[in-house]
Parts: C-alpha cells; structure tokens; sequence
C-alpha cells in the first residue's frame, strides 16, 4: 500500500495525525466514540482495525446519530478515567489545521487542506474528511494489517457523503481515488461494467438501456462507449438534485473491490437506505454494520443489489 500520509492531500495534516498516531500506541486503552451513522461506522471501524491488527485494547462507542440531534444542541464525548479518547465528529465545521485546539480528548473533525494537482501543480483547497483521516491513521498505525488493508478500498468514501461534490469539483476525493486506483486496492470502471449498481442513485436512468448497454460494453470502441452513455445519461440531467460532478463519478468512476459485485459508492448508498429513525435502534444498527465491515471488507453482502 502506498503511504497515505505522505501523499497530497495529507500534507498540510500529517504532522496532526501522527501525534495521533503517537498517541494512541503508547495508550493503556483506546476509547472509539463516533455518531450512529454511516459515516461514523466508516472512520470507527478503521480505527477499531488497527487496534485489532495491532492488539491494542480497546472500546468503542456509538453516540446518537446527527439528524436526532437538535439544531443547536453540541455533542461532547464522555471521559474516560484511562488511556486516550477518539471522538469522531465528522459533523463538524471544517477546520484549519493551525486552529485546531488541544483538548483532552483526541478531537477529530473535518480540516481545510490545500492540494497540488496535475502536471502544473496547480494549488487547490479541499477538505480532508473524518473518514480519510481515520484511513490514514489505521495504515500508520498497522500497515501490514490484514484488517487494515481490508477496509482500505474505502478510505475516501466519507468524501462521497460531503457536501463538496454537489457544488463543484473535489481535488481531495479525486486524489485519494486515483491513489487507491494505482495502487490497485481498487478498480475504476465506468457504469455498465458494474454487475450490481444501486439502482435508485440516478434518478431517470433507463434500467432496461443500461442492461443493454453492458452487455454490448466489452465489444464498444472508446468513441462508442462515450457516445452510448451520453445517451444514457441524458433524461438524469433533468433532475436538479444531482450535480454534474457526482453525476460524472456515479457514471464514469464506480470503485469495484475484488469480486465483489456491488460498487463502493452503491455499498453506502445501500448500507444508509434502511437506517433506523431511533436512537437506540440506529446505535444498534451502527454496532452491527461496524462488526459486518471490519470482517468481510464490505457494506453490503456480496450478493447481488436489490435496490
């Protein structure tokens, strides 16, 4: 595996996350605490496999899930008497590494990163969210982790859940797919080489053109595929709710796993559809979602989508 500290978009926050990192080897015992929701499974769950991999004690707790909180209301983990404290709140507002405040607890929040892309490495501001942080923690910690590397394909799938791809082009999100790409912890494909997509994540897409289409895909020409998925694609551009930027993810760069039928993003999508409403059901939901991805690497059984 590559090194995700040492690549871009960790540069601003490295020196952060190793303290981290520090902290958390030299801990008599790690307490874990993130929302009840997706995004909390996701950043929980490699920390939790690294203190597996690595044999670190450990307790982890779900907190009530963002959308029963009240507006103003401000969610504080509770301390623990030994070791150290993780609260991933990924609801947070983004913050600048330079304005990070110490506390006594390890608080891990969204941070503004600046990015260098292409050949003219252009500077560009992203976020870098709880999620990747969490990924990049893990493979410091344990970087021949069986655990670890199982759940690295997800590494930036909390991006997918920002804000950031609605509006406009995200410089994080991109790098840290085309790392996971090259290093081949992951496959990017197009749409119709998907066996098993979430149906209902582009609005007016013709499911019956789509079957067509991927049956015909392995013998189209570049020109061919490009001209066919445009056509597929057109009544979606009616539906305001999608923005071009994830629309292009959702058609052109779906993230395979192995043999695994059902793409990254469509896992997510799948795994939030049926989400409890209660608090003590979705904290529940949380504890065995998190449970079912350290062990099989995955979101979803790998069979095929029902969506």
């Amino acid at each position: 595996m590559n090194n995700l500290l040492a690549s871009p978009p960790f540069n601003d926050a490295r020196p952060l996350l190793e303290n981290i990192c520090e902290s958390i080897r030299s801990a008599s015992m790690v307490h874990i605490h993130a929302p009840a929701d997706a995004v909390g499974v996701l950043g929980l769950a490699f920390i939790e496999a690294a203190c597996l991999d690595l044999g670190l004690p450990y307790a982890r707790r779900f907190m009530p899930p963002h959308r029963t909180l009240p507006r103003d209301e401000v969610v504080h983990p509770n301390q623990s008497d030994d070791g150290c404290l993780l609260f991933l709140d990924p609801f947070e507002d983004t913050w600048d590494v330079s304005d990070v405040q110490e506390k006594k607890y390890i608080h891990i929040t969204p941070l503004a990163v600046n990015i260098r892309l292409g050949s003219k490495k252009s500077e560009r501001r992203g976020a870098l969210d709880v999620v990747a942080q969490c990924a990049a923690i893990a493979a410091e910690l344990a970087p021949k982790g069986q655990r670890v590397r199982r759940l690295r394909p997800f590494a930036g799938s909390g991006l997918w859940l920002r804000e950031a791809l609605d509006t406009t082009f995200d410089p994080v999100h991109t790098a840290i797919r085309d790392l996971l790409s090259g290093e081949g912890s992951l496959r990017v494909v197009a749409l119709p080489e998907v066996p098993s997509p979430s149906e209902s994540m582009i609005p007016h897409l013709s499911q019956r053109m789509l079957s067509r289409l991927s049956k015909a895909w392995p013998k189209m020409d570049v020109d061919a595929r490009t001209q066919a998925l445009s056509e597929l694609v057109l009544p979606t551009l009616t539906n305001s709710n999608l923005s071009t930027p994830r629309l292009e993810e959702l058609v052109w760069h779906r993230l395979l796993v192995g043999d695994h039928p059902v793409d990254v993003v469509s896992q997510v999508h799948l795994a939030m559809k049926d989400w409890p409403e209660g608090k003590d059901e979705a904290k529940l939901h949380a504890s065995k979602l998190a449970d079912f991805f350290i062990v099989h690497g995955a979101l979803t059984p790998s069979g095929p989508s029902t969506d």
